[in-house]
């Protein structure tokens, strides 16, 4: 029997590689940029008085009460909104739509690498823009791409793009520019005035990092009504179960406690990033949930290992442009004070 075929794109391409997850409960996780705080009582509250005998239905395909509420969140309308199953369908939506058959879809080096993943599926052109040395912002050519994709705040280098260049290129560009915003609610700016004044941008936000609900894969895109119409065509009919929209819609009503949880962790954030200083890494200036550093004394890789042996997970990526730095996910109290003391004992302090 011959072995049935697989599409040329499909076979060469390489999977998207998450972090790793242990089973050990014993580990300090700081390896996928996860809350380390609960989501809102109101999740638990909804969760469980939710009637198992709903299952038996299917969802809102439109999510509209979660439409609604984010639309109003924003100063939007909700046929601005589109929900996803988690912000990562709603980025594969986005070049599904916007890019045509051998069209392109831009990203910069480093940024998130899901982009050159999702553009190999749909057999498309890249356009990768290297910034510079010290990550710092490069124009791209607004006429090489069909869709460009902006990280902001960017990862895995948590620095937040200069807005005024960032406003000129989307002003520029003869395609879309999705700004992805899964960080920005850890951010001092945003740009979602952009996506909602611009006929070409889109901004998507996650509810996995700022709002604690990883687990629920909830995510969405915000912009002109066309552009969110488009995506809407062609997303599954049912891609968001009742579950996840009724759990969702109480975290998005819940700004305060979001928005108090977020300055704890900017607040341990810059805490963290001094003492790193103080024990001779290069911290960038954080404007996310983690830490970018490039550690003093050893290579990357070898602190990586260290840490790893004492029960720290940290992420390291082995590409060129980035295996020099570490990315450090801000933990609790107890995982930030495990951090610094396995950081002291392998410097011998």
């Amino acid at each position: 029997m011959s072995t049935p075929r697989i599409r040329t794109s499909v076979a060469r391409m390489h999977a998207y590689v998450p972090g790793e997850q242990p089973r050990d409960s014993a580990i300090v996780k700081l390896n996928t940029n996860e809350n380390p705080y609960p989501p809102s009582p109101r999740v638990a509250e909804v969760l469980h008085a939710f009637a198992a005998d709903r299952l038996r239905l299917y969802p809102d395909p439109a999510c509209t009460a979660l439409r609604e509420e984010i639309a109003a969140l924003h100063g939007a309308q909700p046929e601005q909104v589109l929900i996803g199953n988690g912000s990562d369908e709603v980025l594969a939506l986005a070049l599904r739509a916007f890019v045509e058959r051998g069209g392109a879809a831009g990203y910069f080096v480093p940024s998130y690498s899901l982009y050159p993943i999702l553009a190999a599926i749909e057999e498309a052109r890249t356009y990768e823009v290297p910034l510079t040395a010290s990550f710092d912002w490069v124009d791209p050519d607004p006429e090489e791409a069909d869709l460009f994709f902006v990280t902001n705040p960017n990862a895995p280098t948590s620095l937040l793009h200069p807005r005024a260049a960032l406003q000129s290129f989307c002003r520029a560009a003869r395609g879309v520019v999705l700004i992805d915003e899964a960080y920005a609610d850890f951010a001092r700016a945003h740009c979602i005035d952009l996506a909602l004044s611009t006929d070409n941008v889109l901004v998507t936000r996650s509810l996995s990092k700022s709002y604690g609900l990883a687990g629920l894969r909830v995510g969405y895109a915000i912009g002109p009504a066309p552009l969110i119409g488009a995506m809407a065509k062609i997303k599954d009919s049912y891609n968001l179960d009742a579950i996840a929209q009724a759990l969702a819609l109480a975290a998005i009503r819940d700004q305060t406690y979001m928005r108090e949880r977020t300055q704890r962790i900017r607040t341990d954030r810059d805490e963290v990033a001094a003492a790193l200083r103080e024990r001779g890494f290069h911290v960038y200036d954080s404007e996310t949930n983690f830490l970018w550093v490039r550690p003093g004394r050893m290579e990357a890789a070898e602190w990586f290992q260290a840490l790893r042996e004492r029960k720290i997970l940290v992420r390291h990526f082995a590409q060129p442009e980035v295996r020099d730095h570490l990315r450090i996910t801000i933990g609790d109290e107890d995982a930030i004070e495990a951090l610094l003391q396995a950081v002291d004992a392998i410097l011998g302090v």
